[in-house]
């Protein structure tokens, strides 16, 4: 008979509690069932465990043995734990591509809500742009994707909000005067710097103004430094300018329909680890509202 788990267990409980009554009370057992495990445990050694009619003394193989069955224990009850936290969402390994606006804007408040109930997942974010995280995917480099991505095969998608675009100046230029009443045709003699976001505005009145940026700046954060150092004024959808400085303004386009998508994309969920599932659940119980 080879030596199982609840042979150690049973063997380590008696040298614990010194004998088979309190021992059979700790394992929720009989007596006679603990004094039977005993047994065949030690017919399997070959040698006593204990004292000749005591449960109180180990002989000294008993000692031996204590010790690896103790550190052999130890170790079950760890990999059991590990594997239990794993499926119930408890620990375990997320990793997360998204747009820097994305990024900066929503996951803060996410990530907080999702460690107050997952505290042992680590989670590693990369924030970059859209084309940058359908190569993440392809890779699988992420288990989570959020960005202006379209359909990606073995992937699911989920629209999680759409966001306008506007024409973002210093809150003391011209521009912000009476935009209301402008067109494209305004900017024709503004500088204007353009960024990777430009290309969602298929307006063709909006094409001549892009066409003529001798700047592009990728970065949100470069961008916004280069506006308020009055080299231009550039187009960024509603939640880039979300928390913006009061020395900023976003003017929204008259055509609401020119708006940016963000997507999540993740694999099927049967598919998906505990832990990215309980995130994805978190994500789409976020409740995201675009004021400006």
């Amino acid at each position: 008979m080879a030596i199982k788990i609840d042979m150690l267990r049973c063997f380590l409980t008696v040298a614990e509690r010194g004998n088979l009554a309190d021992a059979a009370d700790a394992l929720g057992r009989t007596p006679s069932a603990v004094s039977m495990m005993l047994r065949q445990f030690e017919d399997h050694i070959g040698a006593p465990l204990f004292e000749a009619g005591r449960k109180s003394r180990l002989t000294r193989l008993g000692e031996l043995i204590r010790v690896e069955a103790g550190r052999e224990l130890a170790h079950f009850d760890s990999t059991i734990a590990a594997i239990e936290g794993l499926s119930r969402a408890e620990a375990g390994h997320v990793r997360l591509s998204v747009t820097p606006s994305v990024a900066q804007m929503l996951m803060p408040t996410i990530l907080h809500r999702f460690a107050q109930d997952h505290p042992l997942v680590r989670i590693n974010m990369r924030d970059t742009d859209s084309a940058a995280i359908a190569h993440d995917l392809a890779a699988g480099r992420a288990d989570i994707a959020l960005a202006s991505l379209g359909p990606q095969a073995g992937f699911d998608r989920t629209l999680l909000f759409a966001d306008r675009f506007g024409v973002v100046c210093p809150a003391d230029h011209p521009l912000a005067v009476d935009w209301d009443a402008l067109a494209w045709a305004d900017l024709t003699d503004i500088p204007f710097i353009a960024n990777g976001l430009c290309h969602y505005v298929t307006d063709p009145d909006f094409r001549p103004i892009l066409d003529r940026a001798t700047l592009n700046v990728s970065g949100t954060a470069a961008l916004l430094s280069l506006v308020r150092a009055g080299m231009g004024v550039t187009l960024l959808p509603e939640l880039t300018m979300r928390d913006a400085m009061a020395d900023l303004t976003f003017l929204p386009l008259a055509d609401a329909t020119i708006r940016r998508e963000i997507w999540m994309l993740t694999p099927p969920e049967t598919e998906m680890t505990p832990a990215a599932a309980a995130l994805v659940r978190t994500i789409r119980a976020q409740k995201i509202t675009l004021t400006h």
